[in-house]
């Protein structure tokens, strides 16, 4: 069960509209980032899918 969802969670974060969707709650809670945060955390975002990508394996690779 723990796999399904973090495979869903993994596949909603790869979506430009869920990004969206973060940005926008973020933004009609009152938070502001200058351009430079902005990009940090995008940098960091892709950073951290990247790793939680490279090291889980491809649902097609399961040994049966």
């Amino acid at each position: 069960m723990l796999k399904l969802i973090l495979a869903f969670a993994l596949d909603r974060l790869k979506e430009r509209s869920t990004w969206l969707g973060v940005i926008g709650l973020a933004t009609a809670a009152g938070v502001g980032l200058t351009p430079d945060q902005a990009a940090a955390i995008a940098t960091g975002g892709a950073a951290v899918a990247s790793a939680v990508a490279a090291f889980t394996p491809d649902s097609s690779s399961k040994k049966d």
